[in-house]
């Protein structure tokens, strides 16, 4: 059974973070939402809300559904049942477990390409100073191929960062980062929310983020009730499944 940390019994969030000055008012929903993955719940009726200023952290056991709902929220997994609003395409970064990078490109490069294809093309200043931000300043001529794994993910982090969507969703951010690598992700973050913005956070470490700003929910195994059976509109919390294979 899916249970919640820090919020009330039906599964939405009992506190908002304080709005940022002048920051526009937003909002994440997601109402009774589902995902099976063969032929079995990994969660079903599962709801929440995230408000300006708010992060979810999402937590779990591999195979619980984690990356699975960070792909239904980006639109990139069917939605079995339920609503979502807020999450416009437009209006989100997604980071997976992959990178996402051209191993061929330099850092300096990726940053440049992923920003342009998304609309919000960094001026040469900008793209240096979002390297430095992540610590990549003096490695922004390297090719990918040849950037540390950890080196990598600063980057992924450092395209999400330059983005400028309201709405983060990642996937196991800090994994392959060390222990600075870490807190650079948490700068990221907190700057990130202080500015308005969401996010939802797959993660086995904790965020260190205060009440209001942060809450939880952790998805776990249950029963094994087959995907073709009806959610119980009784069951108003998340409950999710034991899962055949590990989320992607």
């Amino acid at each position: 059974m899916a249970h919640r940390e820090r919020g009330d019994l039906d599964g939405r969030a009992d506190t908002e973070a304080p709005d940022a000055p002048d920051a526009p008012r937003r909002a994440l929903r997601v109402e009774r939402l589902g995902c099976a993955r063969g032929g079995r719940w990994l969660f079903r009726n599962l709801s929440f809300e995230l408000h300006t200023g708010q992060a979810l952290a999402l937590r779990g056991p591999n195979g619980s559904g984690k990356s699975s709902l960070l792909r239904q929220l980006a639109g990139l997994l069917p939605r079995e049942h339920g609503v979502v609003e807020g999450a416009a395409p437009a209006s989100l970064a997604y980071l997976a477990h992959q990178n996402g990078l051209s191993l061929d490109l330099s850092a300096r490069e990726n940053l440049a390409l992923a920003t342009r294809i998304g609309g919000h093309a960094l001026s040469p200043a900008a793209l240096e100073t979002a390297l430095e931000e992540v610590g990549l300043r003096q490695a922004a001529a390297m090719p990918a191929r040849r950037l540390s794994q950890g080196q990598r993910r600063r980057l992924a982090l450092a395209r999400v960062r330059a983005s400028a969507r309201p709405l983060w969703l990642l996937d196991e951010p800090t994994a392959a980062l060390d222990g600075d690598g870490e807190q650079v992700f948490a700068r990221l973050l907190t700057a990130h929310l202080e500015a308005g913005g969401l996010a939802v956070v797959a993660t086995h470490q904790p965020l260190a983020l205060p009440l209001p700003r942060c809450i939880a929910l952790t998805l776990g195994p249950a029963s094994s009730r087959p995907a073709s059976s009806r959610p119980d509109p009784d069951i108003a919390s998340a409950t999710a499944v034991s899962a055949m294979e590990s989320a992607p």
